[in-house]
């Protein structure tokens, strides 16, 4: 898997809970492997999987992620179950549990893929602290200057006045 491939594995993690999640079904695919086989092998290593690492959805949250994400039914309907979520250190722990050459390469770009999305969203957090600063600075040059303004606009009124009536001195022709 090539680092072209970290994208689409971003449009598959989810926010669940407050944390980012992967459902078992887009991991089984991933991993060219069917999602019975994954799942039977985190069953029998279930100790490696506390519930900060996996939890199962409840119908609510299943139902909610479906219709919010718009997923194909095809791909995650006629479920008997509702669906396991793998958080980022669940997904590592199964690269233990299921050993394949593609499991390792798929992990490694899944991991790729969980720092990139750290990244934007702590580079957002600095851009959001530039645009409120940028906003400060504006609202400060237009206070400073607002009065320069006005001072301007005042002067021009007093322009377009009727000029005062000034006696005339002298001779008049």
């Amino acid at each position: 898997m090539e680092e072209k491939e970290v994208a689409p594995i971003q449009d598959m993690i989810y926010e669940i809970r407050d944390q980012k999640v992967m459902l078992d079904s887009d991991l089984a695919r991933l991993y060219g492997t069917e999602l019975r086989s994954l799942n039977q092998a985190v069953k029998r290593n279930v100790k490696r999987f506390p519930s900060d690492f996996m939890f199962q959805l409840t119908e609510h949250e299943w139902v909610n992620l479906r219709s919010h994400f718009v997923i194909s039914s095809l791909i995650h309907g006629g479920r008997r179950y509702m669906p396991y979520v793998f958080t980022e250190q669940g997904i590592a722990m199964l690269s233990s549990v299921i050993n394949s050459e593609r499991a390792i390469e798929v992990n490694i770009n899944i991991m790729r893929a969980f720092v990139r999305l750290r990244h934007l969203v702590y580079s957002q957090v600095d851009t959001n602290e530039q645009i409120a600063e940028l906003r400060k600075l504006l609202l400060l040059y237009i206070e400073k200057n607002d009065k320069r303004v006005n001072d301007i606009i005042i002067a021009l009124n007093n322009l377009i006045e009727k000029p005062k009536e000034t006696r005339i001195l002298g001779f008049h022709a």
